[in-house]
């Protein structure tokens, strides 16, 4: 039997394939709807990051490309002008501004390691089973970082004070003899008060990430005759890599701040941290003893610059150890 076509289906064919595709509606308005939500969720950080952090680097940028001038013969009021990069040359130029950088060198090879070190140590041996009254060291150990830095500093200085400090009667009386504040003990000084704010902190963050690991790995390591030093290097480091690089990249960059205890130290008896010991002192005092701005912002700029520098060297040195391991 022939089948018969009726004619109102070509027709419905055409008017089916004219009209347009639909590209689903109700998805598309949900994909939307997330977007807004996202957005919504997002201002207050941008906006925030914004005010703090991208205007103020504006503004330094903005500022340090001018510089104010005294008119006439000097006994006129001061102008500002354009002077380019001058403030950049003048900063660099400056020896006690290259000296500083120094400083921070010294104090890196000296901190970073030891406080990476420690920070670590301890948190194997509070994740151990050798550990014992763990919430009472973790939080002995991470009191420090809650006192403020100026009165952790304050508190230092009174304990390196020779006529002060039992401290350093203590040993004198043992016949150790060490003046905190000379130019071979500045140094340590210092690094002694950062790691004393900070140890704690960084052992909290390792714990929490050798907390995290699966438990049947470590029973599994067990199991096949690894050790406990075995274990902790072969298996719990590997495996908190990811936490490693975070608290290296954070203490890098928070070493090249370094300002808060220098400058207490400065006000040591005879002590041999200076006013421009560091670069962010070096800034502060341009800023508020010199009144010099503009070179105060060049100066800040640069320190910015060489932080973003050695931050992004510390991911890319990680992320290709990182991709050999893998």
């Amino acid at each position: 039997m022939k089948a018969r076509v009726t004619p109102a289906a070509p027709a419905a064919r055409r008017r089916t394939a004219g009209a347009p595709a639909r590209t689903g509606g109700p998805a598309r308005t949900g994909a939307r709807a997330r977007t807004g939500a996202a957005a919504v969720l997002l201002a207050p950080f941008f906006t925030l990051f914004t005010a703090v952090m991208v205007v103020p680097i504006g503004y330094a940028l903005w500022l340090s490309l001018f510089t104010e001038k005294q008119s006439g013969l000097g006994f006129g009021g001061t102008e500002t002008v354009f002077s380019g990069l001058d403030n950049y040359l003048a900063a660099l130029g400056d020896r006690a501004f290259r000296e500083g950088f120094g400083v921070l060198v010294g104090y890196s090879l000296l901190y970073i390691p030891l406080l990476l070190a420690g920070a670590l140590a301890l948190a194997l041996l509070l994740d151990s089973a050798l550990a014992r009254a763990r919430r009472f060291f973790q939080l002995a150990l991470f009191l420090p970082h809650a006192v403020p830095g100026i009165i952790a500093a304050l508190i230092w200085v009174y304990l390196y004070t020779p006529q002060l400090s039992p401290v350093v009667k203590a040993m004198e009386s043992g016949g150790i003899g060490f003046d905190f504040f000379s130019p071979e003990g500045a140094l340590p000084s210092v690094v002694n008060i950062a790691l004393w704010e900070w140890l704690g902190y960084n052992m909290v963050i390792f714990y929490a990430a050798l907390q995290a690991i699966d438990r049947s790995v470590l029973e599994a390591a067990t199991v096949d005759g690894a050790g406990a030093w075995r274990t902790a290097f072969a298996i719990k480091l590997p495996l908190i890599r990811a936490s490693l690089t975070m608290v290296a990249l954070f203490t890098v960059i928070g070493s090249l701040q370094l300002f808060t205890e220098p400058l207490i130290l400065n006000k040591g008896t005879g002590s041999a941290v200076t006013s421009t010991w560091t670069p962010n002192m070096y800034a502060y005092s341009a800023a508020f003893d010199r009144n010099d701005y503009g070179l105060a912002a060049a100066a800040s700029v640069l320190l910015a610059l060489t932080a973003a520098l050695l931050s992004f060297a510390v991911t890319r040195f990680t992320g290709r150890r990182k991709g050999k391991h893998a």
